[in-house]
């Protein structure tokens, strides 16, 4: 009798200790709190200062080239998330995205970075680990979830109306200690643009966007090769659009079939009447270059506003307006509203004199 009562209690011993190890994790000493508007969020102050039409030279590290000029759009799309998009050609392009994600138990930013390099995909996701924050310099790090800056890292430092931007990377762990990836040395052209988002969200707010406990847990580094598994793909974005443009010559201009295009979008006009307004190049949102022989362009996951469209016809192959060149006269508008998408035709009809 008293064998099966020490069996009976040991049993129920055993039954207690696994109980207990199964409700541990429901544990509110091992949680993090609910999210409210007094939570700590890492990294929170960044979205007070990333917003604005940004432009720069770009040293890149890799087979890209360097340019003298890269201009990023940040917008917010939600109340505790913003967005930029960039595309140099169909081949290359670039999504980026901060929001407050849940992870080891903290709230935190998070910093989504891919896009298409030479038409293959590369999307990196990290999360702030470093902060130095001054009433004139800001600094923030990002590094992968898994592995942290010995796999790449990206810094955000802000001085007043400048930002660097540093990426660094370990060339896909066949380096120890990680090298420039790129530098951005931008300074803030427009702090105008993206207000009409911030107010229709009331943006910041401290708000979920990802539970990122579990994601990455048994994964070697947050980074894909391929969307299959992307945790937050573009197209799971909100209130993003897409506008479909094209351009035609007018009949009396016959452009080299071996040329590109400029496709330039704006978020104030370029031009007055006949009057070209230089100063407004600074409103620059989106641009890419196309070939003469292919008079179509997506431009996705675009911030919903009101923009300004212009073609050049690139024949000198500076990338830029100049003497010789043929475009579009005058300003071409339409309107993108959130989650929509427009199609909108330019005209190139002028040749610079």
């Amino acid at each position: 009798m008293k064998k099966n009562l020490f069996s009976f209690l040991a049993f129920l011993s055993l039954l207690i200790a696994i109980s207990s190890c199964k409700k541990k994790p429901d544990d509110p000493t091992n949680q993090a709190p609910e999210l409210t508007e007094s939570t700590a969020v890492k990294g929170y102050n960044i979205f007070t200062k990333i917003n604005g039409i940004w432009d720069g030279t770009l040293t890149s590290g890799t087979y890209l080239p360097s340019f003298p000029s890269w201009v990023v759009d940040f917008r917010p799309i939600s109340a505790s998330q913003i967005s930029a998009k960039n595309e140099l050609d169909s081949l290359n392009d670039i999504f980026m995205s901060m929001f407050i994600v849940l992870h080891n138990n903290e709230y935190k930013v998070g910093f989504r970075n891919g896009g298409g390099f030479a038409g293959m995909q590369r999307i990196s996701y990290m999360v702030v680990d470093s902060i130095s924050e001054t009433s004139s310099v800001s600094y923030y790090r990002f590094s992968d979830f898994v592995k942290g800056k010995k796999r790449v890292y990206t810094t955000f430092d802000f001085h007043d109306d400048s930002l660097i931007v540093k990426t660094y990377t370990n060339k896909n762990n066949t380096l120890n200690e990680p090298v420039m990836h790129f530098i951005w040395r931008a300074k803030l052209k427009d702090n105008t643009s993206f207000q009409e988002a911030a107010t229709n969200f009331s943006f910041p707010k401290k708000t979920l966007v990802k539970n990122f406990s579990d994601t990455f847990k048994d994964l070697l580094e947050s980074i894909y090769f391929q969307t299959t598994g992307d945790p937050y793909p573009e197209t799971a974005q909100p209130y993003l659009g897409v506008s479909n443009i094209s351009y035609s010559f007018s009949p009396t201009i016959i452009p080299n079939p071996n040329k590109n295009v400029l496709l330039v979008i704006t978020t104030q006009p370029l031009f007055n009447g006949t009057t070209f307004l230089t100063q407004n190049i600074k409103y620059r949102s989106r641009y890419v270059s196309v070939p003469v022989s292919d008079p179509n362009f997506v431009f996705n996951y675009m911030h919903p506003g009101t923009y300004y469209l212009y073609a050049i016809c690139d024949n000198d192959g500076n990338l830029a307006a100049s003497s010789g060149d043929y475009m579009s006269f005058g300003n071409t508008t339409f309107t993108l509203n959130s989650k929509a998408t427009i199609s909108k035709n330019v005209l190139i009809n002028f040749t610079i004199p």
